[in-house]
């Protein structure tokens, strides 16, 4: 919750994303917010024939909206692309090169180091794919800006509940993102297209946060080595036939808690 004078205040949704502000309000949200800003990065790319492409930014958006809601923090206007090259072998993906991505959001943040914001959470919701250039540009933002940036990524901050919510391995469109994208927009949500489609598992290839054992670093896959999950799920890789709204809820819970955490240990 977001203390002010000594009492609780709730901000409003719309509230709390920089785009609705004027300049002066921005400038007072500064001070009363400790500097702390929030930039969702997701992506748009496809998600199988049951889910949005957009479901990356849409995630991204609804945790960040929520924990600045409950703590003051602003949202900056999210970023609606990542890195998404094997995901162009489906209609709709827009791919955008990493060394493009890290002077985008390298300039994000010098522009609110500008302005008083002392603090920068990058929200990512499109998972390791966006992870090395995001690490880049924050290491450059610390270093030049003096900023204090996080990544704050929703498959590494929900180890503790993923086991406990019955979630299957991370894959692609599968039960973990489509019930964080049903419960948060269940008007986005196409049920009567789900289909499965579980591949066989790679040797020394876990892309999972949660799985121990050794395993490569992460390449993305050629348009060509997207081909199967084409022919087979129609760009699904996992059984989003156990999604449910519960568990979004449970998860989206979790997450939005977890960052509010973050947000109130970067005050102290």
């Amino acid at each position: 919750m977001w203390y002010i004078d000594g009492g609780k205040v709730e901000l409003a949704l719309s509230e709390v994303w920089l785009q609705n502000m004027t300049w002066e309000d921005f400038q007072s949200r500064m001070t009363d917010s400790s500097g702390i800003v929030i930039v969702p990065v997701g992506s748009t790319e496809q998600h199988g024939r049951h889910l949005p492409l957009g479901s990356d930014t849409f995630v991204a958006m609804a945790i960040a909206e929520e924990a600045a809601k409950k703590t003051g923090a602003v949202v900056a206007p999210p970023l609606w692309y990542g890195w998404s090259p094997h995901h162009t072998v489906l209609p709709g993906t827009i791919t955008i090169r990493p060394e493009i991505l890290v002077e985008l959001v390298y300039d994000v943040m010098q522009s609110l180091a500008a302005y008083e914001c002392k603090s920068v959470i990058l929200l990512n919701g499109h998972r390791i794919v966006n992870i090395a250039w995001l690490q880049i540009a924050a290491e450059r933002a610390q270093r030049v800006l003096g900023l204090r940036v996080k990544i704050f990524d929703p498959a590494y901050m929900s180890r503790d509940i993923a086991d406990e919510l019955g979630f299957g391995q991370v894959g692609h469109a599968e039960e973990i993102e489509s019930s964080h994208m049903w419960y948060c927009h269940p008007e986005l949500y196409h049920v009567d297209k789900v289909l499965d489609y579980v591949p066989e598992s790679s040797k020394f290839h876990k892309i999972d946060p949660r799985l121990a054992g050794d395993t490569l670093c992460y390449v993305p896959l050629t348009r060509e080595g997207m081909r199967q999950s084409v022919d087979c799920g129609k760009g699904v890789s996992g059984s989003p036939s156990r999604a449910s709204v519960e568990k979004g809820k449970a998860y989206h819970e979790h997450l939005v808690n977890r960052l509010t955490e973050v947000i109130e240990l970067i005050r102290e």
